[in-house]
């Protein structure tokens, strides 16, 4: 049975949601068996949801919509979802391995970072959606390779002074490994060389003085 909190969850979920409900393929008794087999996942995800409720806790913002550990329930998935760009302002999507919260302070977190890319208004609607995308397929196809361990999940926050999209990973002191997957996923995304993407310690964003920590790397 559901607790009141998964059903205070997708009611609020629903609220930013409007697109339809997936049809059901009316074909499928007709595929063959083997077009019904789904294609398992290295690691299981969950989609996490923020709402800017400014009554409530922050972590009681936070909800856990559901996991998935196949490629065919991750398509579902973001296929059923509002897509990032058309949130309201204060609404964060995030994708982590389940088990670990999007929080600074669960415990895979509290010793690692994020790389962070600021976008200005104009990207919402030229390149948030596809850079959210992309990165998600990162993140589930593991295309960080021998440095995927050290990936956590990662956020898209949407905000009226510019969104924020960032890739967490679990320690900040593993520079090599934090420089490699900072080069990939700024390759993945096609930003160019001149424009640089810089990664943040945990610690440093909770212990900031001014507006924003600083970076300790950049690529």
């Amino acid at each position: 049975m559901a607790t009141a909190d998964q059903v205070e969850a997708k009611e609020e979920f629903q609220e930013v949601n409007q697109e339809d409900e997936l049809e059901e393929d009316q074909d499928s008794a007709a595929l063959s068996p083997e077009l019904l087999v789904k294609h398992p996942l290295q690691n299981k995800w969950a989609l996490w949801f923020f709402k800017n409720d400014r009554a409530k806790e922050w972590t009681a913002n936070l909800k856990l919509i559901t996991a998935f550990d196949t490629v065919e329930d991750f398509w579902a998935l973001y296929n059923h979802v509002q897509k990032a760009s058309k949130l309201p302002s204060g609404c964060d999507y995030s994708l982590f391995k389940d088990g670990i919260q999007p929080m600074w302070e669960d415990s895979q977190n509290k010793d690692g970072g994020r790389w962070l890319i600021n976008l200005n208004k104009h990207q919402r609607h030229s390149d948030l959606d596809n850079f959210w995308l992309e990165t998600l397929l990162c993140l589930i196809g593991e295309s960080f390779e021998e440095y995927s361990d050290d990936i956590n999940g990662a956020v898209v926050n949407i905000r009226n002074k510019g969104d924020k999209l960032s890739l967490w990973t679990k320690d900040a002191r593993r520079q090599d490994a934090i420089l490699k997957i900072g080069r990939k996923l700024k390759e993945r995304l096609n930003i160019p060389p001149k424009i640089p993407i810089g990664f943040q310690a945990h610690t440093d964003t909770m212990t900031k003085t001014g507006s924003t920590a600083k970076d300790r790397f950049r690529v």
